[in-house]
Protein backbone atom coordinates (compact mmCIF):
# COMPACT_ATOMS: atom_id res chain seq x y z
CA UNK A 1 0.00 0.00 0.00
CA UNK A 2 1.26 3.39 -1.33
CA UNK A 3 0.56 6.24 1.64
CA UNK A 4 2.36 8.54 0.08
CA UNK A 5 4.04 10.50 3.23
CA UNK A 6 5.99 12.57 1.12
CA UNK A 7 3.40 14.49 -0.37
CA UNK A 8 0.89 16.62 2.01
CA UNK A 9 -2.49 15.48 3.45
CA UNK A 10 -5.44 17.73 4.15
CA UNK A 11 -6.59 15.04 6.78
CA UNK A 12 -3.20 14.71 8.21
CA UNK A 13 -2.13 18.68 7.87
CA UNK A 14 -5.60 19.23 10.01
CA UNK A 15 -4.16 16.49 12.77
CA UNK A 16 -1.06 18.23 13.17
CA UNK A 17 -2.56 21.91 13.57
CA UNK A 18 -4.98 20.13 16.53
CA UNK A 19 -1.53 18.72 18.08
CA UNK A 20 -2.24 15.25 16.70
CA UNK A 21 1.15 13.38 16.06
CA UNK A 22 0.06 10.65 13.01
CA UNK A 23 1.50 13.11 10.26
CA UNK A 24 5.10 13.50 8.21
CA UNK A 25 7.46 16.03 7.45
CA UNK A 26 5.84 16.97 3.86
CA UNK A 27 2.37 17.46 6.02
CA UNK A 28 4.41 19.15 9.15
CA UNK A 29 6.03 21.86 6.20
CA UNK A 30 2.87 22.40 4.55
CA UNK A 31 0.89 23.06 8.00
CA UNK A 32 3.88 24.98 9.11
CA UNK A 33 3.60 27.28 5.83
CA UNK A 34 0.22 27.59 5.69
CA UNK A 35 0.48 28.39 9.49
CA UNK A 36 3.08 31.60 8.90
CA UNK A 37 0.54 32.90 6.31
CA UNK A 38 -2.12 32.35 8.49
CA UNK A 39 -1.70 32.45 12.44
CA UNK A 40 -5.43 31.94 13.27
CA UNK A 41 -5.77 28.90 11.40
CA UNK A 42 -5.88 26.70 14.54
CA UNK A 43 -8.16 28.47 16.31
CA UNK A 44 -10.62 28.10 13.46
CA UNK A 45 -10.10 24.39 13.24
CA UNK A 46 -10.78 23.93 16.47
CA UNK A 47 -13.80 25.49 16.46
CA UNK A 48 -14.67 23.59 13.71
CA UNK A 49 -13.86 20.47 15.54
CA UNK A 50 -16.15 21.73 18.54
CA UNK A 51 -18.63 22.19 16.14
CA UNK A 52 -18.68 18.62 15.26
CA UNK A 53 -19.56 17.24 18.86
CA UNK A 54 -22.38 19.91 18.94
CA UNK A 55 -24.16 18.81 15.78
CA UNK A 56 -23.15 15.14 16.80
CA UNK A 57 -25.22 15.51 20.12
CA UNK A 58 -28.36 17.82 18.60
CA UNK A 59 -28.50 14.87 15.93
CA UNK A 60 -28.93 12.03 18.55
CA UNK A 61 -30.26 13.83 21.30
CA UNK A 62 -32.98 16.41 19.79
CA UNK A 63 -33.32 14.59 16.29
CA UNK A 64 -32.97 11.16 18.10
CA UNK A 65 -30.81 9.82 15.27
CA UNK A 66 -29.24 6.30 15.62
CA UNK A 67 -27.04 6.19 12.80
CA UNK A 68 -24.06 8.55 10.87
CA UNK A 69 -22.63 8.59 8.06
CA UNK A 70 -19.31 10.69 8.14
CA UNK A 71 -17.45 11.50 5.25
CA UNK A 72 -13.53 13.04 5.32
CA UNK A 73 -13.24 11.42 9.29
CA UNK A 74 -9.78 12.67 9.16
CA UNK A 75 -7.59 11.10 11.83
CA UNK A 76 -8.81 10.26 15.06
CA UNK A 77 -9.40 13.74 17.69
CA UNK A 78 -11.61 13.47 20.74
CA UNK A 79 -14.22 13.60 21.09
CA UNK A 80 -14.99 11.62 17.91
CA UNK A 81 -18.37 11.40 16.90
CA UNK A 82 -19.00 8.12 17.74
CA UNK A 83 -17.76 9.01 21.10
CA UNK A 84 -20.72 11.59 21.03
CA UNK A 85 -23.39 9.72 20.10
CA UNK A 86 -22.86 6.53 21.82
CA UNK A 87 -22.20 8.52 25.68
CA UNK A 88 -26.20 9.19 24.92
CA UNK A 89 -27.59 6.53 23.23
CA UNK A 90 -25.26 2.92 23.10
CA UNK A 91 -27.04 1.45 20.30
CA UNK A 92 -25.86 4.06 17.82
CA UNK A 93 -24.23 2.98 14.30
CA UNK A 94 -21.70 4.91 13.03
CA UNK A 95 -19.38 4.84 9.52
CA UNK A 96 -16.51 6.58 8.99
CA UNK A 97 -15.11 7.40 5.58
CA UNK A 98 -12.11 8.59 4.75
CA UNK A 99 -9.22 8.55 1.17
CA UNK A 100 -6.30 8.39 3.24
CA UNK A 101 -5.34 5.07 4.37
CA UNK A 102 -3.09 6.17 7.36
CA UNK A 103 -6.79 7.65 8.50
CA UNK A 104 -8.22 4.49 8.21
CA UNK A 105 -5.87 2.41 9.80
CA UNK A 106 -5.53 4.88 12.74
CA UNK A 107 -9.17 4.49 12.89
CA UNK A 108 -9.42 1.08 13.01
CA UNK A 109 -7.28 0.89 16.10
CA UNK A 110 -8.81 3.75 18.33
CA UNK A 111 -12.32 4.27 17.30
CA UNK A 112 -13.86 1.26 18.85
CA UNK A 113 -17.65 0.96 19.63
CA UNK A 114 -19.81 0.38 22.49
CA UNK A 115 -21.23 -3.24 22.72
CA UNK A 116 -24.69 -2.28 22.09
CA UNK A 117 -23.47 -0.07 18.87
CA UNK A 118 -21.00 -0.59 15.74
CA UNK A 119 -18.83 1.08 14.01
CA UNK A 120 -17.41 1.18 10.85
CA UNK A 121 -14.50 2.11 8.62
CA UNK A 122 -14.94 2.80 4.38
CA UNK A 123 -11.24 3.38 2.62
CA UNK A 124 -12.97 5.59 0.17
CA UNK A 125 -13.48 9.05 -1.80
CA UNK A 126 -15.80 11.40 -1.74
CA UNK A 127 -16.24 12.13 -5.17
CA UNK A 128 -17.38 8.55 -5.82
CA UNK A 129 -20.49 8.70 -3.68
CA UNK A 130 -21.71 5.43 -5.30
CA UNK A 131 -18.89 3.36 -4.31
CA UNK A 132 -19.63 4.75 -0.51
CA UNK A 133 -23.34 3.73 -0.62
CA UNK A 134 -22.17 0.40 -2.54
CA UNK A 135 -19.81 -0.35 0.22
CA UNK A 136 -20.04 -3.45 2.21
CA UNK A 137 -19.42 -1.26 5.29
CA UNK A 138 -22.34 0.86 4.76
CA UNK A 139 -24.74 -1.62 3.62
CA UNK A 140 -23.92 -4.03 6.16
CA UNK A 141 -23.75 -1.40 9.49
CA UNK A 142 -26.28 0.90 8.25
CA UNK A 143 -30.18 0.15 7.81
CA UNK A 144 -30.55 2.23 4.90
CA UNK A 145 -34.91 2.81 5.19
CA UNK A 146 -33.94 4.21 8.80
CA UNK A 147 -32.59 7.88 9.19
CA UNK A 148 -29.07 8.24 8.84
CA UNK A 149 -27.25 11.69 9.78
CA UNK A 150 -24.47 12.49 6.47
CA UNK A 151 -21.61 14.49 7.75
CA UNK A 152 -19.73 16.51 5.13
CA UNK A 153 -17.30 18.27 7.90
CA UNK A 154 -14.30 20.34 6.22
CA UNK A 155 -14.13 18.35 3.30
CA UNK A 156 -16.10 19.98 0.42
CA UNK A 157 -13.65 22.71 0.44
CA UNK A 158 -11.41 20.34 -0.97
CA UNK A 159 -13.73 19.65 -4.50
CA UNK A 160 -13.09 23.07 -6.34
CA UNK A 161 -16.27 22.62 -8.54
CA UNK A 162 -18.74 23.45 -6.79
CA UNK A 163 -21.67 22.16 -8.33
CA UNK A 164 -20.19 18.70 -8.41
CA UNK A 165 -20.05 18.99 -4.51
CA UNK A 166 -23.51 19.73 -4.45
CA UNK A 167 -24.24 16.92 -6.74
CA UNK A 168 -22.58 14.49 -4.77
CA UNK A 169 -24.34 15.47 -1.47
CA UNK A 170 -27.73 15.11 -3.29
CA UNK A 171 -26.74 11.36 -4.48
CA UNK A 172 -25.72 10.66 -1.14
CA UNK A 173 -28.84 12.36 0.64
CA UNK A 174 -31.26 10.86 -2.43
CA UNK A 175 -30.42 7.48 -0.92
CA UNK A 176 -31.41 7.88 2.26
CA UNK A 177 -35.03 8.06 3.96
CA UNK A 178 -37.29 11.36 5.29
CA UNK A 179 -36.02 12.08 8.69
CA UNK A 180 -32.00 11.86 7.87
CA UNK A 181 -29.96 14.69 8.56
CA UNK A 182 -27.19 16.67 6.77
CA UNK A 183 -24.79 18.06 8.71
CA UNK A 184 -21.68 20.42 6.63
CA UNK A 185 -18.95 22.94 7.67
CA UNK A 186 -16.67 24.18 5.00
CA UNK A 187 -14.32 27.19 4.40
CA UNK A 188 -16.19 30.24 4.30
CA UNK A 189 -15.56 32.78 1.13
CA UNK A 190 -17.24 36.18 2.07
CA UNK A 191 -16.38 37.54 5.47
CA UNK A 192 -15.34 40.48 6.57
CA UNK A 193 -11.80 41.57 7.52
CA UNK A 194 -10.10 40.50 9.19
CA UNK A 195 -11.33 37.12 8.37
CA UNK A 196 -11.79 37.44 5.13
CA UNK A 197 -8.34 38.09 4.41
CA UNK A 198 -7.18 35.36 6.61
CA UNK A 199 -9.40 32.94 4.23
CA UNK A 200 -7.76 34.31 1.57
CA UNK A 201 -5.29 33.89 2.25
CA UNK A 202 -5.34 30.33 3.88
CA UNK A 203 -6.85 29.01 0.57
CA UNK A 204 -3.92 30.80 -1.46
CA UNK A 205 -1.74 28.45 0.71
CA UNK A 206 -3.61 25.67 0.25
CA UNK A 207 -3.59 25.41 -3.16
CA UNK A 208 0.15 25.91 -2.94
CA UNK A 209 0.64 23.02 -1.19
CA UNK A 210 -1.06 21.37 -4.00
CA UNK A 211 -4.35 21.01 -2.29
CA UNK A 212 -6.61 22.23 -4.53
CA UNK A 213 -9.28 24.51 -2.17
CA UNK A 214 -12.11 26.46 -2.45
CA UNK A 215 -14.22 28.80 -0.30
CA UNK A 216 -17.83 28.85 -0.09
CA UNK A 217 -20.20 32.29 0.03
CA UNK A 218 -22.69 31.81 2.91
CA UNK A 219 -25.42 31.46 0.07
CA UNK A 220 -23.27 28.55 -1.44
CA UNK A 221 -23.61 26.95 1.63
CA UNK A 222 -27.09 27.22 1.76
CA UNK A 223 -27.69 26.16 -1.70
CA UNK A 224 -26.02 22.54 -0.43
CA UNK A 225 -29.64 22.64 1.89
CA UNK A 226 -31.95 22.90 -0.79
CA UNK A 227 -35.43 21.15 -0.23
CA UNK A 228 -34.11 20.35 3.17
CA UNK A 229 -35.59 21.53 6.60
CA UNK A 230 -32.49 24.38 8.15
CA UNK A 231 -32.59 23.66 11.60
CA UNK A 232 -32.13 27.10 13.88
CA UNK A 233 -29.89 29.21 13.60
CA UNK A 234 -29.34 28.39 9.84
CA UNK A 235 -25.96 28.25 8.53
CA UNK A 236 -23.50 30.19 10.74
CA UNK A 237 -20.32 30.58 11.53
CA UNK A 238 -18.98 27.51 13.66
CA UNK A 239 -18.12 29.40 16.31
CA UNK A 240 -21.78 30.42 16.89
CA UNK A 241 -24.05 27.02 16.05
CA UNK A 242 -26.34 25.92 19.06
CA UNK A 243 -23.50 26.77 21.70
CA UNK A 244 -23.55 24.68 24.91
CA UNK A 245 -21.60 25.65 27.71
CA UNK A 246 -18.39 23.23 26.78
CA UNK A 247 -17.85 25.23 24.04
CA UNK A 248 -14.82 27.28 23.86
CA UNK A 249 -14.83 31.05 23.34
CA UNK A 250 -13.89 31.90 19.65
CA UNK A 251 -13.93 35.48 18.22
CA UNK A 252 -15.45 36.11 15.29
CA UNK A 253 -11.80 36.93 13.66
CA UNK A 254 -11.07 33.10 14.08
CA UNK A 255 -13.84 31.39 12.63
CA UNK A 256 -13.11 30.71 8.86
CA UNK A 257 -15.74 28.59 8.51
CA UNK A 258 -19.64 28.10 7.49
CA UNK A 259 -21.57 25.09 9.29
CA UNK A 260 -25.12 23.67 9.50
CA UNK A 261 -27.53 20.67 9.92
CA UNK A 262 -30.93 20.49 7.99
CA UNK A 263 -33.64 17.61 7.82
CA UNK A 264 -34.77 15.49 5.27
CA UNK A 265 -38.28 16.28 5.29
Amino acid sequence: MDLKTEVPHAARIYDYLLGGKTNFPADRAAAEEIVRQVPGLPISMRANRDFVRRVAKHAVTELGLRQFLDIGTGLPTPPNMHEVVQAVAPESRVVYVDNDPIVLTHARALLTSTPQGRTAYVNADLRDPQAILDSPQVRDTLDMSRPVLLSVIAILQFIPDQARAREIVSTILGALPAGSALAVSTVAGDLPAPAGDEVAKSVRSYNAQGIPTVAYTRSGVEALFAGLDLVDPGVTLVNTWNLDEAAPEVPDRNAFMYCGLAVKP
